[in-house]
C-alpha cells in the first residue's frame, strides 16, 4: 500500500491537522532576523523540541508562510497505514 499525501496552502486545513497531531508552530531557534519569522516548523511531540525550536503564534507563522510562497506536503498516514507526522514545506 502507498502512503498518502496531500499538498494544501490552506491554513485550516494545516492547522486542524497539526493539532490534530498534537503539533504546535515553530521556527528554528536563531533564524530570525528583525521582522523576518526564520525558518519555519512545526514541533511535534518526542520531535526536535524546546532546544532547536520556538513556538510562535499561528498568525506568525502563516504571516511567513504566505509572504514565502510556501505550500505544505503532509503525509496522511504511512504506506503501513499507520499515522504520521512528516509533512515538508515546498514553493508553490
Amino acid at each position: 500500500m502507498a502512503s498518502k499525501s496531500h499538498t494544501t496552502t490552506d491554513h485550516d486545513e494545516i492547522r486542524r491537522w497539526v493539532e490534530e497531531h498534537d503539533g504546535k508552530p515553530a521556527t528554528v531557534k536563531g533564524t530570525a532576523d528583525g521582522d523576518d519569522t526564520g525558518v519555519l516548523r512545526i514541533d511535534f511531540p518526542g520531535g526536535t523540541g524546546e532546544d532547536a525550536l520556538e513556538h510562535i503564534e499561528w498568525d506568525e507563522w502563516f504571516a511567513t508562510f504566505d509572504e514565502n510562497g510556501l505550500a505544505m506536503r503532509y503525509q496522511e498516514e504511512k504506506a503501513s497505514g499507520e499515522d504520521s507526522t512528516f509533512f515538508t514545506l515546498v514553493q508553490r
